[in-house]
């Protein structure tokens, strides 16, 4: 698909005609298979929030409509939608408006419109990309006059290419694999069998090449996918696209050393857009809801209080405060603005990894085309790498920001160096728990079998693999490389209830359960280990002992005898002393909760109705 980056114009060109609608039975078509390429990739630009512009153009149509049709030129090639921002009546139109035709159209006739289109629509715009994607399974004949024509406008205007087509296309010969031990396996592959091609198709697949190849020779075709390969590329959503801003400061030591610094979010908490509007369940329209708040006065007559005369109150106990808008002004801590400054410096053992907080992490480099902004900061890194230390900093974002203490620590690779900033808790954020230690209860000490057994468990669950003899390291299961399933989840039933209304919404998708699964390396590893855990801790049914009846519990003793008003009596009494606790001291029937205090009134004997 179109590679991300800066805005790109592309045209979605899709071959509709009367063979793509053959299959074998018991197999998806290759116009079902490219509709659904097309629906992944527009709902991938849609949640994504690109900027990218999308049109769509079909080939083999009953009919015909783009500009460049004459009367024996250009036809059958409808020009369905025009350049603009993607939405949901594309999804709508792919799933529902596009339907198989009749006729047959060229494919390098439909490249020639789709060129047009591009042309004439992106005049005045600015595009950093622009990108054809033709989706056929080249059964059509096609005309081979235009090809030097169409190869030397593509490279004169920059319009890169690329064909997804029902089958896969190997370097070598006509057919072929593309390397994925998985493609000729994978249920989707291929509605026709490589045996199976037809000699109007050998000959495409061939004018492909020759195509791809004067374009961007042999790295032309890896611009050739097949469906299959494509659904598998596609089937998670991508994340939107978010341009990093910098965030310009002083990196300050003392009074008389600053460094011009910039700063970028390296990683921070992505979070569900809450762009949810209330609209009437009816007609669908935020217009036909309207919001009235209005503040009364908590008594019988509910009295109405206009919002000037109110103002915020927070609790304590019983006790409302007041806290008007002027108050909240004179609590806010008054910040000078953006800061970064150096408070001091310690051992990065003292900063351990469990007081890392906060939602986000910063990258903090020298100013662009700051000589001596780099020189100082790079002499900062370098001495705290060295001396293994750390920096410990307060930081500002703006004026109106709260203020954090954090930690900067060095990090240098060989494309580059820079501080990393995380966030450090104050001492009230920190929670101090005293447990006492399995070890004081000789019933809890496990053994050492026990311990080894465990040992092993954790070994064989580690998700990191090294190679000794080339000493690196394999991150089994890279979780900055897996989408967030919530996000894949959320998309998915807004697309479904967006063009299913009615439906219910459908169960999650396999592969988003597939991507929490442990790896089958790691899966396989420890389960031998889990059956000596089973072994080691024998696991024994605690039967509860039935209730004996003894001879005490028959004849009570005789001090336990008594009259049953006197026992009553002192269970009264003890009730009262701890309601009495309960209730504190109420000599008033206040406002908060009157109708307890009138009962604890009535209870309390020595009150009389004057002080009530």
């Amino acid at each position: 698909m179109a590679r991300s980056g800066n805005k790109a114009a592309v045209v979605l060109c899709m071959d509709v005609g009367s063979a793509m609608s053959n299959s074998l039975p018991g197999e998806e078509s290759p116009f079902e298979l490219a509709k659904k390429v097309m629906t992944m990739f527009v709902q991938r630009q849609v949640f994504a929030e690109s900027r990218d512009e999308v049109a769509l153009v079909l080939f083999g149509t009953d009919g015909t409509e783009n500009a460049l049709a004459g009367k024996d030129q250009y036809q059958n090639i409808t020009v369905h939608r025009h350049l603009m921002l993607p939405d949901f009546d594309l999804l709508e139109d792919i799933e529902r408006k596009i339907q198989p035709g009749s006729q047959q159209a060229d494919f390098l006739d439909a490249l020639i419109v789709c060129m047009d289109v591009i042309q004439q629509e992106t005049v005045g715009k600015k595009f950093e990309k622009k990108h054809i994607e033709v989706f056929t399974d080249l059964s059509s004949p096609f005309s081979k006059d235009q090809l030097d024509v169409i190869i030397h406008n593509l490279k004169k205007f920059g319009i890169s290419l690329q064909f997804f087509l029902p089958f896969p296309v190997g370097k070598e010969d006509g057919t072929g694999d593309r390397g994925d031990g998985n493609s000729s396996s994978d249920h989707h592959e291929p509605s026709f069998p490589l045996k199976g091609i037809t000699e109007q198709q050998k000959e495409g697949i061939r004018m492909v090449k020759k195509v791809m190849m004067s374009l961007e020779g042999e790295d032309g075709l890896d611009e050739i996918y097949s469906f299959s390969e494509s659904l598998r590329q596609l089937c998670v959503f991508k994340k939107i696209e978010k341009r990093s801003i910098p965030w310009s400061c002083m990196l300050t030591i003392g009074s008389s050393l600053s460094i011009k610094i910039v700063a970028y979010k390296s990683i921070i908490q992505e979070r569900v857009k809450k762009s949810w509007t209330v609209v009437d369940a009816r007609t669908l329209k935020k217009e036909d809801l309207q919001k009235e708040t209005v503040y009364c006065l908590n008594d019988d007559n509910e009295t109405e209080v206009p919002k000037e005369d109110t103002i915020q109150g927070f609790r304590y106990g019983s006790d409302i405060v007041p806290f008007s808008k002027v108050d909240e002004e004179h609590m806010k801590y008054k910040s000078e603005g953006k800061c970064f400054s150096v408070l001091g410096f310690c051992r990065s053992s003292q900063v351990h990894r469990r007081y890392f907080m906060g939602n986000q992490v910063l990258k903090v480099f020298a100013a662009k085309d700051d000589e001596a902004a780099a020189v100082a900061l790079s002499s900062l890194i370098h001495a705290l790498d060295e001396l293994d230390m750390v920096a410990v900093v307060r930081y500002a974002y703006d004026r109106k920001a709260h203020p954090q203490v954090g930690a900067a620590l060095p990090y240098i690779k060989d494309a580059y160096e820079c501080l990393i900033y995380v966030q450090l808790p104050f001492m009230e954020d920190l929670r101090q728990y005293m447990f006492s230690s399995l070890k004081n209860n000789k019933k809890y000490i496990p053994t050492e079998a026990q311990l080894s057994a465990v040992d092993a468990l954790i070994d064989s669950m580690s998700l990191v693999k090294k190679d000794e003899k080339e000493d690196t390291i394999e991150d089994l299961f890279p979780t900055s490389k897996i989408p967030n399933p919530q996000f894949q989840r959320l998309f998915q039933c807004l697309l479904h209830r967006a063009l299913h209304p009615q439906e219910p919404l459908p169960p999650i998708q396999q592969h988003i359960l597939n991507m929490l699964d442990p790896p089958t390396e790691v899966t396989a590893k420890c389960q031998i280990l889990l059956s000596k855990i089973k072994t080691v801790f024998p696991l024994t049914e605690a039967i509860k002992k039935k209730d004996q009846v003894t001879a005490q519990n028959i004849f009570q003793d005789n001090h336990e005898e008594g009259p049953t008003s006197k026992k009553l009596k002192t269970e009264e009494g003890e009730a009262c002393f701890s309601i009495s606790l309960a209730e504190g001291s109420v000599t008033s029937v206040g406002s908060v909760n009157p109708a307890e205090d009138f009962r604890v009134l009535v209870r309390q004997k020595k009150a009389t109705f004057e002080e009530g």
